[in-house]
Parts: structure tokens; C-alpha cells; sequence
């Protein structure tokens, strides 16, 4: 297949192009900036790597006159792949989802008129289990955050121009993704304690949440993009890793990298008292690891020898 990917510098989105080259699919992924323009080092390293499996296209974003004339002169185009998202401070609660919102669908209506004459027929859309009504948990399924909130406008926006367009919407939705070239996140706080020789402390154990592998995510993400139907029909998978306490995923982690690192890696589970967002919030579709090829300990050996490397340096 032949498809036009956003997003690419992000963490899944390096993943997923991957992925999608090594299943033997031409990519074709924009890039808002050159590689070397990117702020952070960890960025600009997945735009350098994304950039050997796929066509890169730089300065280009998703609906601006550079993208249109794009999807008009590279095409036929078999899937958008519409992973872009605006995350500035997304994890603030002054986030403006409305803002996002807008860049996230600008222009949709005739990026969709442009893809259809360019043989298009699909978009994949990328979702995130925190979204409102999104997933499994509690407290009624709200939006975790105004991102949450964000995206679950965004996949409304992009439900109703799909259906006037004829064009099959297939939502992809990501739960807690860990692995290489991740942000530093949970995962990166709990080596970067234990390779400075110290005890990484968990300060909300106590919440239920959904850590996969990035890789195998990648390979469901792959595997979904090649059986979307060719129907007007809406198509979706949740992809669930291991659905625990955070203070059990530590465990987890910890227990997995202690002989791989050679440390100790020592937790300090606190005491949860606050409970800002939802006490509950995982995904229900399961992987199943035997039909895309994924190896869970190959997984485990490549975080340990990824962050040898990275806290080496």
C-alpha cells in the first residue's frame, strides 16, 4: 500500500512507520520542520531514524497549501495515516482543546475532496484511550484531560466530513505506550533513578491503567492498517497490553530489567491519596502476539539495551 503518513516525529509515530515499512508498505510521512530543526535531541534522533524507512517531506503540515499539493502530486494514495496531533503542554490543564481542535482537522474538508480524486478511500485515525467515552474504566468514561477532550472533537470532526466524503474512518486507539525513544515518561523516570544508584519512587501506584509495548502496538498498528475494509462503515481496535496497578507495572518493569541492567532497581510505592483523573481508564482488545510476530522477551531485551545505551551517554 502507499500511504501518506502525519506525525512521524512523535514516539508511536516513529514506531508505526517502522512498522508499516517492514511489512513492505511505501511511506510517504510529513514533517512540520527539517530534521535538524526539531528543539530536543530525542525528537530530532526519531525524525533521523523515520527518515530511512519512509519518503520524508519536510516543512509540510496537514491541510496547508504544501500538503494539498502533495496529496495531488504524490498520489494514488491507498490510506491516510493521520497520526499528527497538536500536544503542546498537553499534559497542563490550560491545554485548549478548541486550539487543537483546529490545527488537528485544518482544512479537512478539502484535504478529503484532494485525496478522493487522488484515489483515496481511507483515513486512519489515531485516538487515545483518554479520551471521553473511550475505552474501559470508571467514573463514567470522562475526557482525563482538555487533550483527551481534544482528540475525542477530533475524531467527531474527522466521523462527519468521512461520511459526507463516502471515505472509510478507521480509528486506531493508543492506551499507555512505553519502549525506545519514548519522552521521558514513567518508564525513563524509573531507569534514570536506577542507574543513578537510587530508589525510584511511584507516587500513584494506586491508578489502573494500560502499558504496552510500543512494539507491539507498532505491529498491531501495521496489521490493522492492512485490513482496514474497504466499506464506508467505521472500523476501530482498542489494543490493550498489561492491564494493572501502576505500582504493578513498576513491579513488572522492575522485575524484567533487574537481570537485563544488572541493578537492583529498587521501588518506593507511596501511598495514593489524590486521584485527580479517573482511578480506571485500559483498553479491551487484546493482541494476539502469535499472528504479528511479536516477541514479548525480544521486546524486554531491546528497552534494557536501549537504555544502557542512552544512560551510557
Amino acid at each position: 500500500m502507499k500511504i501518506l503518513f502525519t506525525g512521524g516525529s512523535s514516539f508511536t509515530g516513529f514506531w508505526f512507520i517502522s512498522e508499516l515499512h517492514r511489512a513492505g508498505h511505501q511511506v510517504v510521512a510529513v514533517f512540520r520542520r527539517q530534521p535538524g530543526d526539531y528543539p530536543d535531541q530525542l525528537r530530532r534522533k526519531r525524525v533521523s531514524l523515520a527518515s530511512r524507512l519512509c519518503q520524508p517531506v519536510y516543512g509540510c503540515s496537514f491541510g496547508d497549501d504544501a500538503f494539498i499539493d502533495l496529496v495531488k502530486t504524490r498520489g494514488p494514495w491507498d490510506i491516510l495515516a493521520h497520526h499528527a496531533a497538536d500536544v503542546t503542554n498537553y499534559k497542563s490543564p490550560d491545554f485548549n482543546p478548541t486550539a487543537a481542535l483546529q490545527n488537528n482537522t485544518h482544512n479537512l474538508p478539502n484535504t478529503l475532496a484532494a485525496l478522493k480524486l487522488a484515489g483515496c478511500r481511507k483515513i486512519l485515525l489515531t485516538g487515545t484511550v483518554f479520551e471521553n467515552d473511550e475505552g474501559a474504566g470508571s467514573q463514567g468514561l470522562p475526557a482525563v484531560s482538555p487533550y483527551g477532550l481534544s482528540k475525542a472533537l477530533t475524531y467527531q470532526v474527522f466521523r462527519y466530513y468521512a461520511a459526507r466524503s463516502a471515505m472509510t474512518l478507521a480509528k486506531f486507539v493508543i492506551p499507555n505506550p512505553f519502549g525506545p525513544y519514548e519522552e521521558p515518561r514513567f518508564t525513563t523516570f524509573l531507569t534514570k533513578n536506577w542507574f543513578a544508584g537510587d530508589v525510584a519512587p511511584v507516587a500513584s501506584p494506586a491508578y489502573i491503567r494500560d502499558n504496552i509495548h510500543v512494539s507491539l502496538l507498532a505491529r498491531a498498528y501495521a496489521h490493522f492498517a492492512q485490513t482496514i475494509p474497504d466499506t464506508t462503515s467505521l472500523a476501530r481496535i482498542n489494543p490493550s497490553g498489561y492491564v494493572e496497578s501502576q505500582g504493578a507495572f513498576a513491579e513488572r518493569f522492575a522485575k524484567e530489567m533487574r537481570p537485563r541492567l544488572n541493578l537492583p532497581c529498587l521501588l518506593d510505592l507511596k501511598v495514593q491519596t489524590d486521584f485527580p483523573e479517573p482511578r480506571v481508564r485500559v483498553n479491551t482488545d487484546i493482541p494476539d502476539a502469535q499472528i504479528l510476530a511479536w516477541d514479548e522477551s525480544a521486546a524486554w531485551d531491546e528497552i534494557a539495551a536501549y537504555y544502557k545505551q542512552a544512560h551510557a551517554t
